[in-house]
Formats: structure tokens, sequence, C-alpha cells
């Protein structure tokens, strides 16, 4: 029984889930918290059995996974006898920079362009490095397989990802538009293929996955020919904190009249905008903006119908792109759950021959067709699997 430890690294917390790939089940989750800081504490929730908690002092993520594999093993709360057991480990990785279009093995060159690649995900790629080499020290032998957030996004096309600026950055920095969510985007897009029975090889598909951070993605086939997110995740459309597209001289006019540096504005514009910043600091989630929009704040009305009518404007952009579309799906967590959201934006797209079914449009985090019959286009809610995607192309790379 081939078993895959998915293992997700932020910079004091690590996401896992322990898959058992004969019948794509998940044995185990779990989430280390507040490693390196004081409180840390790890939640573990078996299959079948009584979830825990356990507060231990964690100085780094190698503690942290020498406590996820002593809770897999744990006689009261464990999935697994021995750590022998698991074929392999699954790393979600941000990005891979132009070398990597592909999940692959970790070996020594692997982690080279992971770290050559921190300055382009400064808050990612050094956690998951260090998750990388926690798994290597706790488990010596077992194959890590590095995926790609970024690597979905490079299959688009030059037209796609150059930027306009001088090519000398380009080929100084690698500076380009590499899209993120790929995981997410690939499993979904491939899912809605094969649930609406589409064609394998021709598919125009748009994945709208809307979250806290959101991003657009078009494909045909299954491989992306364009994705809303740059350079950094930051591009595209309006998100909790993220302001999303705008024009750069913004940031040198702010620069100028508030006497901060551009590092500060960078951040104003990841941390403090979006619906944060366009609701006056009201809530950076989409679920109050709405609430609060339906009571009355014009504030919230303006953020909430500026993020749906910029997601139709990617969605009929990408059409054009693909000169046509044959399905367009709503994923992660807004996108699953949130009925007004996928109206809104549909609103706009009477001219594709979108129509929805009222009743099914209401679905939460289920998988299904909300359009109508005689809608021209399929429209779809898909929940996404990232940890599932990950698992995935580690047993088809490691041959488990």
């Amino acid at each position: 029984m081939a078993k895959v430890l998915v293992i997700n690294c932020g910079s004091s917390s690590l996401k896992y889930q322990l898959i058992d790939m004969d019948h794509e089940s998940v044995l185990a989750k779990g989430l280390c918290e507040r490693i390196g800081i004081e409180g840390s504490k790890l939640t573990h929730n078996p299959a079948g059995k009584p979830s825990y908690e356990k507060e231990c002092d964690m100085k780094d993520h190698r503690v942290a996974v020498e406590m996820v594999l002593a809770a897999l093993q744990d006689p009261e709360h464990g999935v697994i006898e021995h750590a022998d057991e698991i074929s392999a480990i699954g790393h979600r990785v941000l990005h891979g920079g132009t070398v990597y279009s592909d999940s692959i093995v970790v070996d020594a060159d692997v982690k080279r362009v992971i770290r050559e690649c921190f300055d382009l995900g400064p808050l990612h790629n050094p956690a998951n490095l260090i998750g990388i080499e926690a798994c290597e020290a706790a488990m010596p032998g077992k194959p890590n397989v590095a995926v790609f957030d970024t690597a979905f996004g490079m299959s688009m096309p030059e037209k796609a990802y150059m930027y306009a600026i001088p090519h000398e950055y380009y080929e100084k920095y690698g500076i380009r538009r590499y899209g993120f969510h790929g995981t997410s985007h690939k499993f979904v897009s491939g899912e809605a293929i094969r649930y609406a029975n589409l064609d394998p090889e021709k598919a125009k598909v748009i994945v709208c996955h809307l979250g806290n951070g959101s991003s657009v993605s078009a494909s045909i086939g299954g491989k992306c020919v364009d994705t809303s997110m740059g350079l950094t995740p930051l591009e595209g459309l309006i998100m909790g904190t993220r302001s999303g597209d705008l024009d750069p001289a913004v940031v040198q006019f702010i620069c100028n009249k508030e006497g901060i540096d551009v590092n500060e504005m960078l951040n104003i514009l990841n941390k403090k905008s979006g619906f944060l910043g366009m609701t006056n600091g009201l809530s950076s989630d989409n679920r109050d903006v709405s609430q609060a929009a339906k009571d009355g704040n014009p504030l919230a009305k303006v953020a909430i119908e500026a993020a749906h009518y910029r997601t139709a404007k990617y969605i009929g952009a990408y059409t054009a792109a693909m000169n046509g579309v044959d399905a367009i799906v709503f994923t992660a967590g807004i996108g699953e759950n949130d009925a007004d959201t996928r109206i809104g934006v549909c609103q706009y797209l009477g001219y594709l021959g979108v129509e929805l079914d009222a009743e099914k449009v209401k679905v939460r985090g289920e998988r299904m067709v909300i359009s109508t019959p005689n809608s021209k286009v399929k429209v779809m809610v898909i929940p996404t699997n990232e940890e599932l995607a990950i698992a995935r192309e580690t047993k088809e790379i490691v041959g488990c």
C-alpha cells in the first residue's frame, strides 16, 4: 500500500496529510503552529479516531517533522506502525524560477534552485527548503519530491509571460509572469475536463481560484496558456489584502506624497490593500465585506462589485485569448462556497450564453455543474484539493 506524506511548510507552520494512494483517502492530517515561537502546538486529526492537540516546544521545523512522525505512529492516535510505511514525501514549493517546469525528486541541484529563488519567494521558499531538509534528516533515504506552485504556468507562451520592460531584466533576473496557485489550477482544470466529459486534448477551461488570495487561469487541454498572477502573487484580481492590478506609477506617487520607500509601499499593496484597504480597514474577509455591503456600507458594496467585475474581465480576456471557452470553474474558499460571488461574476457573461441554474448555483463545497442544460458554456463548482494533487504528482514521479 503506497502512502505519501504531503508537507506544506510556512515560515512558522507545517501542514501535513498522510494519503493512502491506493484509495486516495486521507489517513491523517494536521498542523504544527508557532514553530520557533513560544506556545507552539501540534493538532493531529487521524481518520476514524479522536483528534488531539499537543503543546510542545518546537524550536525548528526538524522538531516539528519529528513530532508529526511520532503522532502518525502513536499507539492511540496513530495510523501507521512505522515510518517505513511512508513511500515518499511530497512538498509544496512556491517557486522554481525558470529552471523547473515539472515536479521533481529533490537532489542537491533542486535545493540549489529553491535557494536561488529565495528573492522571488521570500516568505515561502526558505520555509519550503527547511521542510525538505527536515524530512531528509528525520527519514534518511526516503524520496522527497518538490511540487512547484509555479510549474503549471511554465507552459505559457512568451507572448503571455513576458513583461514589456527592457529584456535585460528577464535575462539577468528572470523577471516574467510565473503564476501561482498552480497546483490548484492544474488539479481543478483536469477534474473539470473529466467531470464534464470534455475533449482532454482541446478543452478550453477557465478556472477562478477565489479565496483570500485569488487568481484566474486559462488552459487548453490541461496546459496553462495564461494566468493572472505574475512575478509575485500580487498581480491580478482584488484579494483579501492584495491590491491586484494597478498602474505602476501609483507606487512612485504614493511614495513621494507619503515619504515612504518602495519596500513599505509594497508591504501596503500586499498586506493593507484589497478588501481590507477598499473598506477602510473593515475586513479582509469576503464574508464580512459581503455582509457589510448587504447592510448598506457603501465602501463594502464597491469592493464586492469591483472584485466581481475584475474577475469577469479576466474571464472575458481569457475567452478571447483562447478564441472560446468550454467551461468556467469556481474553486477555493470563496469560489466553492459563495453563491453571490458566482452570480455576481456570471452576470457579465450573458454574451457567452451563460445561464445559471437558480438552485444549483447555491451549492456549497460540492462538485456540481451550476449552469442550465441550455447554457452555451458549462459553469461548474469543483472543490480544489492541492494535497491530493501533490500526492498524485509524487506517486507518479517516484513510482510507488
